[in-house]
């Protein structure tokens, strides 16, 4: 057996959760216990009652953009869907294209915004050799960054992953694929652990004296690519850009200094921190991590972890096994199944303690 095969598992087609409940902490909370090796049934709105006085919440701030692009290729009419990855300061973007037939520099796409109206249309420069294109906005001016994602906001499509209605959007997408935190635009898919919380129930967290740590980093498309080497080792993670400040730094050292638990808020925030420590000291950090947690990899920067449940043979699972013990995880996981919690990221979650 592939050392990748170890993070494969069976799962219904109809445990994956096509809409998020109408109340976000209504969701259910498989808590793991990793000292008794034990599970307890409980939903998101118990988490205050479940942390200790103390103890901080780590959350991640980024901001999903409407990134999936759609239109058609203006010369021909056919059909054509982009998905919007980032942009430089000189205009033009970079986008990863998908159509019929062969595209070409120079033509043109005509993209088509949410209610079906045409809109702005985008040039096509150059293929890039990991496969994306480099495009042009026919704009009279180079566009900012504030300018692009206004853009993005008027005529782009909430980026679902395709495993939820084939990746077509719902108006109501536009509020449920986004934290309630969420504040500096950048992510391409939501950091889906913190679907869950309300501003009320961090204002319990709050009250109970559980402090709120932010950090940002903006989640990539290779977040729910499988593996496809055999092994872990060969697997070439991607990269994703982060910013951790002083002031969480500050409040997530001292928690732990004072032998509370700092509590990771999904698995974005765990990559971070963990990039963001220098031996047994957090640091302040801003730039690209591409961290890949796998056995037997040491955590240094967190105590417990909420986080959905995750796709077979991804490097998200990888990381959730490795902090929370390889059989442990993998029976928790069969316990989900078993007592048919929601799968994904409108899905249910899970509390490693």
């Amino acid at each position: 057996m592939a050392e990748i095969d170890r993070y494969d598992y069976e799962l219904p087609r109809d445990l994956i959760a096509q809409r998020p409940l109408h109340a976000r902490v209504d969701a259910r909370l498989l808590v793991v216990d990793r000292g008794s090796n034990s599970f307890d049934h409980k939903h998101i709105r118990d988490l205050p009652e479940l942390l200790e006085p103390g103890d901080c919440v780590v959350i991640n701030e980024t901001r999903v953009i409407a990134a999936r692009l759609v239109g058609y290729r203006t010369r021909t009419g056919g059909r054509w869907e982009g998905l919007f990855l980032e942009a430089d300061d000189q205009g033009p973007w970079r986008v990863m294209c998908k159509t019929r037939g062969k595209l070409v520099p120079g033509e043109t796409v005509t993209l088509v915004d949410s209610a079906g109206q045409e809109d702005i249309r985008l040039t096509l420069g150059s293929k890039q050799p990991d496969g994306t294109w480099v495009v042009r906005p026919e704009t009279p001016e180079p566009l900012s960054e504030q300018e692009t994602f206004a853009l993005l906001e008027r005529v782009g499509h909430v980026p679902l992953p395709p495993y939820i209605r084939q990746g077509q959007m719902v108006a109501a997408d536009r509020e449920a694929y986004q934290t309630v935190y969420a504040r500096t635009p950048g992510a391409i898919a939501a950091p889906t652990a913190g679907l869950h919380f309300t501003e009320r129930l961090l204002g319990r967290l709050k009250e109970r004296g559980i402090p709120i740590c932010r950090l940002t980093l903006h989640v990539g498309s290779g977040t729910f690519r499988p593996i496809t080497t055999d092994s872990l080792a060969e697997h070439e993670m991607h990269s994703e850009w982060g910013t951790v400040g002083p002031e969480a730094i500050e409040q997530i050292t001292a928690c732990r200094d004072a032998g509370h638990r700092a509590i990771a808020i999904g698995t974005t925030s765990v990559r971070l921190l963990e990039t963001a420590t220098d031996q047994e000291t957090l640091r302040p950090f801003t730039g690209d991590t591409d961290l890949f947690i796998r056995p037997p990899y040491e955590f240094r920067a967190i105590d417990g972890l909420l986080t959905n449940f995750h796709l077979p043979k991804t490097t998200l699972l990888v990381l959730v096994r490795t902090f929370g013990g390889d059989e442990l995880i993998r029976r928790a996981y069969e316990e989900a199944v078993r007592e048919r919690y929601r799968f994904y990221s409108y899905g249910d979650a899970m509390l490693i303690v």
